[in-house]
């Protein structure tokens, strides 16, 4: 006869167990205590108390150790963080079952917005002591998180546009009934109170486009102003761009931002500047663009930028594309794929091109193939046309094309582990102060989860 376990409700403990030992010793939790324990708060911009008077709070300590908890266990509100406090082993042991409210939580997140920023950047501190971080070579790359706001409840220009012009119609419909009614009963008609409701719509509808027109926008969410419509694996939603700069050793974050342009290519220097130092830098196709590769150059940095994008525009274009046209620097002209010169003919002061002008088009047998311009072929020679040639020259180079592959090896797992692993696809806050501090905060929790193997395996420990 086989014996089943069942609980006993009756025992009591005559010495009840210690949270302590219910925890093992490689518990995240206790990674989360060691590396928190470690961190000057006061000194990060995190808010102390400096009296001694009213009721006791909730140390600052304390409270972070549960955001950075809870966010390793996806748990992202501060309702859902109070229950898991009194619900949850691991952090009753990382409280000393002290029970947080919501409020508390919230507080110290609203609150502490710099400090949590201080908190990504002492990750890559502990992981430069610990020699994670060589800063040889680095990643960069962007991903969209869709925004707090709803995408259903946004303004479109389009769609508004639409409405109003069937509100329009359907105003002057019930405009002419009410006037052919008072033409053949006599007297005077009472307005329906359903045009009363259209005019109103009208005018919101109105007041909405007018405001798209002055932000310039085809979107816009009224709650989330600086949210913009963007793609991802999701579809079109509101998002925002997330950044990061990944370096290529422990593929640890080393520089992060949040920014609401639809693309990355104004990101690249920009992103190059928050990481000191003189060090190689790869990116993908998104960051390629003239102008950052120039910033780039007179900046000292030695960036790689994926052409796949430019490569396949090439392909696909005719045998008389500008780039099929060889540029002579010591004669300044373009030569074209029949050996025609292009001379130069004049500047564009306001973007400082410089255009080159065919000057025997009109004998060219291959003309209208070429081009239909009136004044024969023209090439508008870019002031950045320079750093493109010396980009291009670099990635003639098999060990600086190889650089390439890396970076999708380096970058891409570390937008794998905040949405896929921690569950990070949507922002809980709305504004791009508040986003950038949440992009934050989950870059110091990619790196804490990059780092806890090492811990866990005795090959780091936090002084």
């Amino acid at each position: 006869m086989s014996h089943e376990i069942r609980a006993n409700y009756s025992q009591i403990w005559l010495l009840p167990p210690s949270l302590d030992d219910l925890l093992p010793s490689d518990h995240p939790a206790r990674f989360i205590r060691e590396f928190v324990d470690m961190l000057d708060l006061g000194q990060l911009g995190f808010k102390m108390r400096k009296g001694e008077e009213g009721r006791p709070n909730y140390a600052p300590d304390l409270l972070l150790k549960v955001w950075l908890y809870g966010y390793l266990e996806r748990v992202r509100s501060s309702r859902r963080l109070e229950k898991a406090c009194r619900r949850d082993v691991a952090l009753l042991w990382l409280t000393g079952m002290n029970y947080p409210d919501h409020n508390s939580l919230w507080r110290f997140w609203n609150d502490n917005r710099k400090g949590l920023k201080e908190v990504f950047r002492q990750t890559i501190r502990v992981a430069a002591k610990s020699d994670l971080v060589d800063m040889v070579l680095h990643a960069i790359d962007g991903t969209k998180v869709t925004a707090r706001a709803s995408t259903d409840r946004m303004w479109g220009r389009k769609i508004m546009e639409k409405k109003l012009a069937r509100l329009d119609k359907s105003i002057q419909e019930i405009t002419a009934e009410v006037e052919r009614a008072e033409k053949d009963e006599g007297g005077e008609c009472r307005l329906p109170e359903e045009l009363a409701d259209k005019q109103k719509l009208r005018e919101v509808i109105r007041e909405r486009l007018v405001e798209l027109e002055k932000e310039d926008r085809e979107h816009m969410h009224p709650g989330e102003r600086d949210a913009k419509v963007m793609k991802n694996h999701e579809g079109t939603r509101l998002g925002y761009n997330s950044q990061a700069v990944v370096d290529s050793k422990a593929g640890l974050i080393v520089a992060a931002d949040v920014t609401n342009e639809e693309n990355d290519k104004h990101q690249l220097v920009p992103m190059l500047q928050r990481v000191e130092g003189e060090f190689g830098k790869v990116a993908d196709a998104g960051y390629w663009s003239g102008e950052q590769l120039t910033k780039a150059d007179q900046s000292g940095f030695p960036v790689v930028v994926s052409m796949d994008e430019v490569k396949a525009r090439r392909e696909t274009a005719g045998p008389y594309n500008s780039s099929n046209f060889t540029y002579d620097q010591e004669k300044d002209c373009y030569i074209c794929p029949r050996g025609e010169r292009l001379t130069y003919q004049k500047t564009r002061k306001e973007i400082g091109s410089r255009v080159y002008r065919c000057r025997s088009y009109g004998h060219c047998p291959v003309r209208r193939e070429c081009s239909k311009e009136r004044d024969g072929r023209g090439i508008e020679q870019s002031p950045h046309y320079q750093a493109v040639q010396r980009q291009e020259e670099k990635q003639k180079d098999e060990t600086k094309r190889s650089l390439l592959k890396l970076r999708m090896r380096t970058v891409e797992p570390v937008f794998a582990i905040a949405k896929e692993l921690l569950g990070f696809r949507r922002y809980t806050v709305g504004g791009l102060d508040k986003v950038r501090s949440q992009w934050w905060f989950m870059c110091a929790l990619v790196n804490l989860v990059r780092i806890y193997p090492l811990w866990k395996g005795g090959e780091l420990e936090f002084s």
